[in-house]
């Protein structure tokens, strides 16, 4: 007789903390999401440019949406727990509790998120060194990154946090600790956003020369002294504290944490392409470009030498994909700039009464308008006389100017839906061409790009899928589950456990392509000449401010 005995389904759970809310997700062995749950999380802008959120905050709400995702499924069936959050800075005190990064001395918001511009001298300071370890971030440190921000505090909060800081940690650094104990740091986060190098890890030099002495001094245990691979096991796993917290088992494996862009990126960029015609299909994984697009948009490449791309993040060593380096671009406004465009428009109003009332979000509805309104037209044709550069927030890559402005040319005085809907389309396009723009310099550098694998919340925009194919020409492919970035930290989890020999095994297995979208190449013309505006577009922007600085 044959047993009908079925082997117990293996499960991984996976947080992600993006910028305005957690989320979790119990994912199985092959990928599937089985289950989800999302809370919001507070963010504070106390001055302008200044962003911060509360680590016990983000911690509440990662205890309250894994129990939430865990509830009713045999624990003994769950394997590991893989995080990844935002690139924040989180700061505790020497008994490893909040430490205000504010004036105001509130000691819950102890955390300056990575949106965060307050530290604009000193990361002008950081670059006029031209040090060495800037060749490793394109060139030019950015000011969302952590050094700048740590002279900041000892700068202006010298007393107050500087001189009682116990610790400084990434934020998918800080829930690492809070789950294990240990103060391990991710490869991934001290080597992107920190300048460690994963041969000679941390330049003394660097330290001194920036004025931040005193983390030599301490042999750098502040900011983290023993680093361990993304998806490496992390201490003795789940603590008995946070094990009750996150309602999961004591011991339980953890993984070393990625940023939420790399967790997107490990999630998609790996998944097998058999059969869907792709011009990635029997190409080396360095042909594609991973895009999260969220709150901002971050652009993954690999390779497997290094490559130096001006104006883009890395190479960095092993931070997403290990044995393989890294090139990270990215725009730091993207779903933040569509929403700000939409609902500061004089139409937003009837916009929401008229997709309540078809009982669609606001994005399919305007989706639906622009197909009313462009007559025989294709869609993207529709803004032929109206232009946007999207850096409403400085641009991080490829020009690394955080000064820039955005720009809208073509405005009519049309108060109406049809101008709030081609505004859309327009600001849809421009960080489509900022993509483009992002896409050509890495390839000038080296790369060999011929697919985008997307994931995130814009990828759920068929609008925005279907520009990025049309404008960059090439294919783009849609994950199976949208959740890309939870399946990413839950492959993390995956890895921690044992169950996969290593990332890429379980990139392969757990990472699934739902949908393709070719770009439309009869359109490219239309877009070629769009480009060609937009880059006209700076251009004229730096050639005002030439003329007003001559005052």
């Amino acid at each position: 007789m044959h047993s009908n005995k079925q082997t117990p389904v293996k499960y991984y759970v996976g947080i992600d903390v993006g910028s305005a809310s957690v989320r979790a997700a119990l994912v199985d062995g092959f990928g599937t999401v089985v289950a989800h749950a999302d809370q919001p999380i507070q963010i504070w802008e106390p001055q302008p440019d200044h962003y911060e959120q509360s680590s016990a905050d983000i911690w509440a709400a990662c205890c309250s949406v894994t129990k939430k995702v865990v509830c009713g499924v045999d624990a003994s069936q769950i394997r590991g727990v893989g995080f990844d959050a935002t690139c924040s800075l989180v700061v505790v005190d020497k008994q490893f509790q909040p430490l205000a990064v504010n004036c105001e001395g509130q000691n819950h918001r102890n955390v300056i998120m990575w949106m965060d511009h307050r530290a604009v001298s000193q990361v002008e300071r950081i670059n006029a060194t031209q040090h060495r370890v800037l060749n490793y971030v394109g060139g030019v440190m950015s000011v969302e990154m952590q050094p700048p921000k740590l002279l900041w505090i000892k700068e202006n909060l010298k007393e107050s946090c500087w001189e009682k800081a116990g610790g400084y940690f990434d934020l998918p650094d800080f829930l690492s600790w809070k789950a294990t104990g240990v103060t391990a740091r991710s490869l991934c986060t001290v080597v992107c956003k920190w300048t460690y190098t994963s041969d000679g890890g941390w330049d003394d030099s660097f330290w001194k020369m920036i004025g931040l002495e005193d983390l030599v001094k301490d042999k750098y245990e502040k900011i983290g002294n023993h680093v361990l691979s993304p998806g490496e096991s992390v201490g003795k796993g789940l603590t008995p504290e946070a094990a009750k917290d996150l309602g999961l088992p004591e011991g339980i494996a953890v993984a070393a944490s990625l940023i939420d862009a790399h967790a997107g990126g490990l999630g998609v960029i790996g998944a097998d392409v058999k059969g869907h015609n792709l011009p990635c299909e029997n190409q080396p994984i360095t042909s594609r470009v991973a895009m999260i697009c969220g709150t901002s948009s971050c652009h993954m490449g690999v390779s497997e030498t290094p490559i130096f791309v001006p104006g883009v993040w890395g190479p960095y060593f092993s931070a997403m994909v290990p044995g393989l380096w890294l090139n990270e671009g990215g725009q730091s406004a993207t779903g933040k700039l569509i929403d700000h465009v939409i609902r500061d428009h004089v139409a937003f109003p009837e916009l929401q009464s008229k997709a309540a009332a078809s009982a669609h979000s606001i994005y399919t509805y305007l989706n639906s308008h622009l197909d009313l309104i462009k007559k025989s037209l294709p869609v993207g044709f529709l803004t032929v006389d109206l232009h946007v550069w999207p850096d409403f927030h400085g641009n991080r890559s490829p020009l690394t100017d955080l000064t820039l402005k955005g720009m809208v040319v073509g405005l009519t005085l049309s108060r109406g839906l049809d101008e709030l809907a081609l505004i859309y389309l327009a600001t849809i396009q421009a960080i489509a061409l900022g993509t483009r723009h992002i896409l050509e310099t890495m390839q000038a550098a080296g790369h060999h790009i011929n697919t985008l694998f997307l994931c995130g919340g814009l990828s759920k925009n068929p609008l925005f899928v279907q520009m990025h194919a049309d404008i960059t020409g090439k294919p783009v492919v849609l994950s199976k589950e949208v959740e890309s970035v939870l399946v990413g930290a839950a492959i993390l989890g995956a890895c921690a456990s044992g169950d996969f020999a290593s990332i890429q095994e379980a990139m392969a297995k757990m990472g699934k392509i739902g949908r393709v979208v070719q770009p439309n190449h009869e359109h490219k013309r239309f877009y070629d000449k769009k480009y060609k505006v937009f880059l006209k577009l700076v251009e004229h922007q730096r050639e005002y401010r030439s003329i007003m600085n001559s005052f």
